[in-house]
């Protein structure tokens, strides 16, 4: 199984892409937490409540060292949770030629379009469980409201904009 991805056609920059790299991103998404409702909350109030939160916490009972097991808890996570990535930061240093008007996903049978502003917001989901998506992959496509979770675009082999 290839895990080497393109994003190509009316693109300034055609980009290769590493999807078995995306495990140790930090944009990556955990699905197995990950509300596609709560997608729509704006993203500033989050961290500010985050940072918020952390700092209260602080004042109140004074600044915590992080825990060594930390690490251990990571590596656990990465191989039993099933993540995604979002395709927006990849589309935009792509650069898709401003007359460009689909994004097409490439696959082994019927390829799939969908308007290219819809592409910014997609989830591109590269493992399972914390298995690489072999037989089906390398990745799946997942639509930001949730609506093909059950039924993603499988077997998704390179991006094309056109």
């Amino acid at each position: 199984m290839d895990m080497i991805m393109n994003i190509k056609g009316k693109v300034k920059f055609p980009i290769t892409l590493d999807v078995g790299a995306w495990i140790f991103d930090d944009r990556r998404i955990d699905l197995d937490t990950y509300s596609f409702e709560d997608e729509k909350q704006d993203d500033l109030t989050e961290e500010a409540t985050t940072v918020s939160k952390h700092w209260d916490r602080s004042v109140k009972e004074g600044a915590v060292s992080p825990k060594q097991t930390r690490k251990r808890y990571e590596k656990a996570k990465m191989l039993t949770s099933t993540f995604a990535i979002k395709l927006e930061p990849f589309l935009k240093n792509a650069e898709p030629d401003p007359k460009a008007s689909l994004l097409v996903f490439e696959t082994n049978g019927e390829d799939v379009s969908i308007p290219l502003e819809e592409g910014y917001a997609i989830l591109v989901q590269f493992s399972n469980k914390g298995k690489a998506l072999k037989e089906d992959g390398p990745v799946h496509i997942l639509f930001p409201d949730g609506s093909n979770v059950d039924h993603p675009i499988k077997n998704v082999k390179a991006f094309r904009v056109e």
